[in-house]
């Protein structure tokens, strides 16, 4: 690509954490030069872990979102469209509205939910990672008075490694809080040794915490099916689980649109983990889509998108490219009690991936809700808090 004086033609699939970065990123670096569409199927964005404030009826739905017509960034303009095709050598979107070209196409769809892919989860579980079904457990948390909750993960790789752990401290707080954890028993079936595999730390925390709170840890497994007439948990190994209530995290899987777009192998879009770019020339994939070897979550998907957009801008601009995406983030683990702990991970590093943790506080819990300020702030500015009736899941 070389420098031009037409204005670069951007095209962003997705606008959750990764494409709101790169949106934001682009417009600060490329200004009048830049002409970015940005397209998602929804009307607005949440943060993935305030489900979790929504679950726990710690707040209203309404109050975790927001607007995407509230974006107003030199360059870009947003479009709700629901996208039926992805050409990524002509680098040409169809959705149902239009038809866009690019000079560049960036890919940051996420990962969907395969719900159906696990017997049994759709007719006897519930599933929180959507914000539809974190609202359904909502729900039916106020009516738990006694009785077995099972929390399983059901494939891998999956969002937001920690959340499981998290939705089971959460969960013995808030039948504490009822005076009803007494008479309930609460398990968590995970595919990894430890909570957090990166860092011994934190998984040293988790477990400690686990153990305190009476939560049964059920490591190196999945549950591969649900027995709806027996109310059972059929684990890979095997074994099963009787249950009262199931919370699964479903299967995760690529959009059905880029599934067909040839820009998938073995499941995911590849990529260069040094630029985030695809096999096409000019197409970008960053976030939960790709295989880039980093954990499908939010920080991650910052980061990969200021890499990209680094890369974007600096091409266009006759610039010399200094970055590289490094592979490290932080994730916020939630205990309950309003304490918060973080983890600081490099996914990158040699000879495995190492993380440091930091001990659960109050203190770090105000520190992700200004972070979560700030990224607001740089997405949307300051007015961005709205009322929608439609529920809808972050890309």
């Amino acid at each position: 690509m070389q420098l031009k004086k037409n204005k670069l033609r951007v095209l962003v699939l997705g606008a959750g954490f990764g494409g709101l970065e790169m949106t934001a990123s682009l417009s600060e670096q490329m200004g009048d030069f830049l002409d970015l569409t940005l397209i998602d199927k929804c009307d607005s964005f949440f943060f993935g872990y305030s489900k979790l404030d929504v679950m726990f009826g710690r707040k209203s739905p309404d109050s975790v979102r927001y607007r995407y017509a509230r974006i107003v960034k030199p360059g870009v303009t947003f479009r709700q469209e629901v996208i039926h095709g992805i050409d990524p050598e002509r680098r040409r979107v169809t959705t149902d509205r239009s038809t866009y070209e690019a000079d560049v196409l960036v890919v940051a769809l996420g990962a969907d939910y395969d719900i159906p892919a696990t017997p049994g989860l759709t007719e006897a579980g519930y599933e929180f990672y959507s914000f539809s079904g974190a609202e359904r457990v909502g729900r039916i948390l106020p009516t738990i008075e006694h009785g077995h909750v099972l929390i399983g993960v059901t494939g891998f790789p999956f969002k937001c490694p920690q959340a499981p752990g998290e939705v089971a401290l959460l969960l013995h707080h808030y039948l504490d809080r009822r005076s009803v954890r007494a008479n309930c028993e609460i398990s968590l079936v995970v595919p990894f040794e430890l909570p957090i595999p990166p860092s011994y730390g934190a998984s040293k925390a988790l477990l400690e915490a686990f153990q305190e709170a009476g939560i049964r840890y059920i490591p190196d497994i999945m549950v591969g099916a649900i027995d709806p007439a027996r109310n059972v948990a059929e684990l890979d190994d095997g074994r099963e689980i009787p249950f009262d209530y199931f919370l699964g995290i479903p299967e995760h899987r690529v959009p059905e649109v880029v599934a067909g777009s040839g820009l998938v192998f073995d499941g995911w879009i590849p990529v260069d983990s040094n630029n985030l770019k695809t096999k096409y020339p000019d197409v970008y994939a960053i976030g939960d889509i790709t295989s880039v070897g980093t954990p499908k979550a939010g920080a991650f998907a910052q980061a990969a998108a200021r890499v990209a957009a680094d890369s974007i801008a600096s091409e266009y601009l006759g610039r010399e490219f200094k970055g590289g995406y490094s592979g490290r983030g932080s994730c916020y683990v939630e205990f309950g009690n309003g304490r918060v702990g973080r983890v600081d991970v490099d996914f990158f590093s040699t000879p495995s991936p190492a993380g440091k943790y930091l001990n659960a506080s109050a203190v770090l819990a105000q520190e992700k809700s200004s972070n979560e300020s700030s990224a607001r702030a740089r997405w949307f500015g300051s007015e961005s808090l709205i009322s929608v009736d439609q529920s809808s899941d972050m890309h």
